[in-house]
């Protein structure tokens, strides 16, 4: 754990104030619900919560199931980070946290489909190893929580409706799955 050096009181209503840095840097909005854990010598930690990232084991046979149907990598995130790889290095994936580009998709809740005059768009921060062909979001009550994926190492891949298709399926039946 990193200290930040930056202090807070609790106010008479129990509440404390997480500094505009700290959820800036970590991409917590207004309304984002927050995981509380203790631990033994006293510390309270808030961790952002993620409802999709309780389907870890489901996404990844998902997204495996579909990465053989169609023969292209597929990744399976939340809001914030990858959860679920099939067809690519897991290491280079799993638990990182996606591009400022796909989060953008991510709010207009549309189905995002590169063609011959778009290049994909860098899946994780930091990296531009592999890129989004398809992006489709996953909608649970009527809020974002995640997308389906299919990504390549090329700037452009060939995808076209059937692609798109399947994406949409499977977020789909990833956001019924979350509401039931």
């Amino acid at each position: 754990m990193k200290a930040t050096g930056i202090v807070r009181r609790i106010d008479d209503l129990g509440r404390v104030v997480i500094p505009k840095e700290i959820r800036r840097t970590m991409r917590i909005r207004e309304g984002d619900p927050l995981e509380i854990f203790t631990e033994r010598d006293g510390e309270v930690i808030f961790k952002k919560y993620s409802p999709i990232g309780e389907l870890g084991e489901f996404a990844a046979g998902y997204a495996e199931t579909l990465a053989k149907t169609s023969g292209i990598a597929v990744v399976i995130t939340d809001k914030d980070s990858v959860i679920a790889v099939s067809g690519a290095p897991k290491k280079e994936l799993v638990e990182k946290r996606i591009s400022e580009d796909v989060e953008k998709m991510l709010e207009k809740k549309n189905v995002f489909v590169i063609d011959s005059a778009k290049s994909g768009v860098p899946v994780v921060d930091g990296s531009e190893k592999y890129y989004a062909g398809v992006v489709a979001p996953i909608v649970s009550e009527g809020d974002t929580i995640g997308s389906v994926m299919m990504v390549s190492e090329k700037e452009t891949m060939p995808v076209g409706e059937l692609e798109k298709k399947l994406c949409q399926s499977a977020a789909g039946f990833l956001g019924k799955h979350m509401e039931d």
